[in-house]
């Protein structure tokens, strides 16, 4: 309930909508309401007195009601739709600007299949609701109470029987609401799952495929899809029962209608068109009360979903701009870490332990070690991806954090260990990393990342489209287009994460050539597993469990390093020892 409250500031733009679409559904209500009365008149004054003139003018009149009810129907549908949709259109809208602001801990911690179900199954259930409660919540207690006061002065010796059907329909409504509240938080946490599951297997079905794993992954989806099913099947099970139940209840009030009617019309106190007027106003109030409880269920179902909605938009982000920034017009690049200490489970386990090193302005960094010795998560720190959980981080000086986000990152080019492209065009890719770049810096940083070679082959160039993931491009491909993207802004610090590890020796060797000419005055990071792509870098970081096992050149670290003197004999196939 608290959550649908926060979520309620988003339909103030569309007020006049949500006040438009009860209106119009209430010029409905009043002439569906005056139908069985206009019925009963025909019947018992007109036909019981053999007036067709009587008949037919209230035959028009009934006519004329219920054209202006479908009036005031369409116009509830229209205005109802306009404000639920925008309102979900401006959800939708601040949780994409919210998740593009989360950092990777807290994409980390929701789960990629969990945000996308939240941005499009929670919304969409968030939406119903809205619409629901515009026009049918406003049409369903309209119908019921409207019927109640009708039958009371119209009917009043058949009115008991609604004082025993109408305490038992709302009685089953309240438990079925409620239940059905819980299940559907259940529901909500299998379609995560599901998702999850879904996202997987599409971005691995390569692999998938090369193992021959298709039955295990089936079985595996069987088994999240079975859940999710069977937590559906039990809550759609639970919403769909209370129908009969209210139907039964409905037909036993008829048929009490009927005989306590007769009762009453042979001892001659009641006319037999209001006992047809109460059958069909006891019609009304059970539609009127089956819609009311739908509504009530498509918002109890609402409920976790609004609660997931805010929870998302409410989450504290991890990465933020600092308090006061440092005005820094144009770094030189200049790195610098002090005793730097991070965990990704912040449970005491640090997976980089007491870094402390310092790259001078247009130096090249060599990062070595084994797979899971924090290569890769030392780099993440410098674009603030993550925040170490101690120690420092400097640029020329300054604490990362005290760097404006934008300053910051614009003056870093990231090229991630797995290339990340986006369907559109490779001229619409490379612009990601300079949007306004003119055709010779596009050229140029092809040339530099040994792309233009395979771009110039294609027929439409740098218009060729590229399908989602670049599954239309080979892995070198990819990590070359994903070298020209960083390329091409001419940032202060370069970070290349094993971003040449699926490139040929001769495409690496132009690669290295160009980053000596080409960016001399940038601070190059380069991580990698072959000693050939950084044994001419000025300082060579060799990683061991997280920590710096030893830092130098690399004749410096023949010397004085047991781990890279195993790494290099590993790589050239002959021991190699130093006195």
């Amino acid at each position: 309930m608290k959550a649908m409250k926060k979520l309620v500031k988003y339909i103030k733009p569309y007020l006049l909508f949500a006040i438009l679409a009860p209106l119009f559904m209430c010029i409905e209500v009043v002439m569906d309401l005056l139908q069985p009365t206009i019925m009963q008149q025909m019947i018992d004054t007109g036909i019981a007195n053999q007036d067709n003139e009587y008949v037919i003018k209230f035959g028009l009149i009934m006519l004329l009601c219920a054209i202006i009810g479908l009036i005031g129907g369409m116009g509830c549908i229209v205005f109802s739709a306009k404000a639920a949709v925008n309102f979900a259109t401006d959800i939708r809208r601040d949780v994409f600007k919210k998740t593009g602001r989360f950092s990777n801990q807290n994409i980390d911690s929701f789960g990629t299949g969990k945000l996308i179900t939240i941005t499009t199954n929670d919304i969409t259930t968030v939406q119903q609701a809205v619409i629901m409660i515009l026009r049918i919540f406003v049409r369903g207690p309209l119908l019921f109470i409207g019927s109640v006061v009708i039958v009371w002065f119209t009917a009043r010796e058949l009115f008991p029987i609604l004082l025993v059907a109408i305490p038992v329909l709302i009685a089953f409504i309240y438990f079925f609401s409620v239940k059905s509240g819980k299940l559907f938080s259940r529901v909500q946490k299998a379609m995560d799952k599901v998702n999850t599951k879904l996202q997987e297997t599409l971005a691995g079905i390569r692999v998938i495929k090369a193992f021959d794993r298709q039955s295990y992954e089936k079985a595996h989806f069987k088994k999240v899809n079975n859940l999710l099913t069977n937590r559906l099947m039990t809550a759609e099970q639970l919403v769909l029962t209370l129908m009969p139940i209210m139907m039964f209840v409905v037909n036993l009030g008829i048929i009490a209608g009927l005989w306590l009617g007769v009762i009453k019309v042979n001892e001659g106190t009641l006319q037999v068109g209001v006992i047809l007027a109460f059958l069909n106003y006891l019609n009304i109030m059970m539609n009127g009360l089956i819609s009311s409880s739908h509504v009530l269920m498509q918002i109890a179902r609402s409920f976790p979903s609004a609660e997931r909605i805010v929870h998302t938009l409410e989450t504290k982000i991890d990465i933020t701009e600092p308090v006061q920034p440092c005005t820094v017009d144009d770094l030189k690049g200049e790195v610098e870490f002090r005793k730097v200490n991070f965990s990704y489970s912040k449970n005491g386990i640090n997976v980089l332990q007491n870094i402390s090193f310092k790259a001078r302005a247009g130096q090249t960094v060599g990062i070595i070690g084994s797979t899971g010795s924090g290569k890769s998560t030392l780099v993440k720190l410098i674009p603030r991806l993550y925040d170490p959980d101690s120690g420092e981080i400097l640029i020329d000086g300054v604490n990362v954090k005290d760097i404006p986000l934008e300053n910051l990152r614009n003056s870093i080019g990231f090229v991630p260990q797995k290339a990340t492209l986006f369907s559109g065009t490779i001229e619409e890719n490379l612009r990601y990393g300079k949007e306004l770049a003119s055709e010779g810096e596009l050229d140029q940083a092809t040339k530099t990342a040994a792309a233009s070679e395979f771009i110039m082959r294609l027929d439409d160039k740098f218009s060729h489209s590229l399908l989602q993931g670049a599954t239309n491009l080979s892995g070198g491909q990819k990590q070359r287009l994903s070298m020209a993207r960083a390329f091409i802004r001419k940032p202060s610090i370069l970070v290349l994460d094993d971003s040449t590890s699926a490139i040929d020796a001769l495409s690496e060797g132009l690669v290295q050539q160009a980053l000596r000419e080409d960016y001399a005055d940038s601070t190059v990071f380069i991580i990698s597993s072959k000693i050939s792509s950084i044994i001419d870098a000025d300082q060579i970081i060799v990683m061991k469990d997280g920590e710096i096992e030893a830092s130098g050149k690399h004749d410096e670290l023949l010397r004085k390093s047991e781990v890279y003197r195993k790494i290099v004999a590993t790589q050239t196939g002959r021991e190699v020892e130093f006195g």
